[in-house]
């Protein structure tokens, strides 16, 4: 029973013109339970609800309760039952009476003795320079042309689009995804076989769920890998499997060796090692998954970004009925948007649908915005300008390392956002991400994205989030840092803070 105070009729209230005149506490909600809540008596509740009102300050101190009268009309109990609650009250010392004056509040947390205060982390320091992986450049999102298609759409948007949407995205997004993937990344795809999800994790989730609704119960990772990855599969009830990965990608041998009849590859650029799957292995893996009626679920997660030549096509397009496409606009656009999308074989999509049958689109809006944005070649413009940036950026980072950093070694495909700083065997990579943290560097270590910590020490350097003119001091901060790792533990990895698909 819940019971706002001050909720009285007009002929009560005609009684009590001079308390008005107080200080009441006519809207203060009062949660007296249920009436039928066992040996607790309706006394004991109200008692207990007027308590926990003045405890966290919704009855302050010196606020008026009701007539014990008026109370009990709107209650429809006895006058007795109120008059219980507010001696019991006074007794405690939460109500002070005094005869011909109305019954106040007299105590507040302000006036409670000081409770023992929790113990407080220190707090990061500000990062001023990001060189930890996952981000694309922010400062570079088109903020005008999106809102340009915000515009556009919340205004042109028929009124059935704003209802409920389909949970596997609007039908005029997964037409352009479609048309996109298609012409750009080479893939098999079609509206029917294209689900817009919230990014990669979303997309990786729905179908290890309905992998697993179809009776496979492993699946096989990069190692090293990204760490969502195992975590999203075992979320959905996988085992998973990791499978290394050398200067040609997966090892399709090792692959063939577990149990698994799924295998998650970024056969474009994988992360963090920057490889590319060779031809040979491609062709191999696809085999595979056709020898053990198997999956092989393609991140695309920066493919986008070559810069020695065209960006390899996916290997979807090879055997669209054996390989799931998973794409989004994280590492291209912001992972603000949480826009993503799935293509999936044509006989897994009833599983698909079957297995996630709560998964909820991203708002209908957001999606229209995106085609809109697609389909007028601002997403082509945004990401011809974004390459030439980061193919210099990256040209940039590498030739400041060379010259302040000259014991590190460079590695990893001219790709993506991110490359590989292999460091002399003995030095402590994880002291001087710590170091850098304390200098207000953002690292990340490799060790964070293995199982086991490796022979040679390495870190994983973004170049995304960061300007051209902010490379230079960031790099001498980090050769500081291997100098003296000598900073306190840092209260998150760096693999927590960025990584999201």
């Amino acid at each position: 029973m819940s019971l706002t105070l001050g909720g009285f009729g007009s002929a009560v209230r005609s009684n009590l013109v001079a308390v008005f005149q107080t200080n009441l506490a006519w809207a203060t909600l009062l949660d007296v339970g249920p009436p039928d809540d066992g040996p607790h008596r309706l006394h004991d509740r109200l008692a207990h609800a007027l308590r926990t009102a003045i405890r966290n300050g919704r009855l302050a101190e010196g606020a008026a309760v009701p007539p014990s009268r008026a109370l009990a009309e709107e209650l429809g109990c006895s006058r007795w039952v109120v008059t219980e609650a507010y001696g019991q009250l006074i007794a405690e010392g939460y109500l002070s009476a005094r005869v011909g004056s109305a019954t106040r509040v007299s105590w507040s947390p302000d006036t409670a003795p000081p409770r023992p205060r929790a113990q407080r982390t220190p707090p990061r320091p500000p990062i001023r320079y990001d060189l930890a992986p996952g981000l694309p450049d922010l400062r570079a999102f088109p903020r005008r042309r999106w809102a340009d298609a915000v515009r556009a759409v919340t205004g042109s948007a028929v009124h059935y689009d704003l209802g409920l949407p389909d949970p596997a995205g609007h039908a005029v997004l997964r037409t352009t995804v479609a048309q996109y993937l298609r012409r750009s990344r080479g893939a098999d795809a079609h509206t029917a076989s294209v689900s817009v999800c919230a990014g990669v994790t979303d997309g990786l989730v729905r179908t290890c769920r309905a992998l697993r609704a179809e009776g496979l119960a492993d699946l096989a990772v990069e190692h090293p890998g990204w760490g969502r990855l195992r975590d999203a599969a075992t979320s959905a009830g996988l085992r998973v499997h990791p499978v290394p990965v050398d200067h040609d990608g997966l090892h399709v041998d090792d692959l063939a060796r577990t149990p698994a009849r799924a295998v998650v590859v970024g056969a474009a650029h994988q992360f963090p090692t920057g490889t590319v799957l060779s031809p040979a292995r491609r062709a191999r893996l696809v085999r595979w998954a056709r020898e053990v009626h198997g999956f092989v679920i393609e991140d695309d997660y920066d493919a986008e970004f070559r810069y020695d030549h065209h960006p390899v096509a996916v290997m979807q397009g090879m055997d669209p009925s054996r390989v799931f496409l998973l794409g989004s606009v994280s590492k291209t656009l912001s992972p603000a948007l949480g826009l993503g999308w799935l293509v999936a074989p044509a006989t897994m999509s009833p599983a698909l649908r079957a297995a996630n049958l709560v998964a909820a689109a991203p708002p209908v809006l957001d999606q229209l915005a995106l085609a809109t944005f697609i389909d007028r070649g601002w997403y082509d413009a945004h990401l011809r300008a974004a390459r030439r940036r980061f193919r210099s950026r990256r040209d940039l980072l590498i030739r400041t390392l060379g010259a302040q950093v000259p014991e590190g070694r460079v590695s990893g495909t001219a790709a993506g956002l991110h490359i590989l700083l292999h460091l002399p065997v003995g030095a402590d990579t994880r002291g001087a991400v710590r170091a850098a943290a304390a200098a207000g560097l953002h690292l990340a270590d490799l060790d964070d994205y293995r199982v086991h910590r490796p022979a040679e020490p390495t870190l994983v350097l973004g170049y995304g989030n960061i300007s051209d003119t902010e490379i230079p001091p960031a790099v001498a901060l980090l050769r500081e840092a291997l100098r003296s790792p000598t900073a306190p533990p840092p209260t998150r990895t760096a693999q927590l803070s960025h990584d999201d698909r």
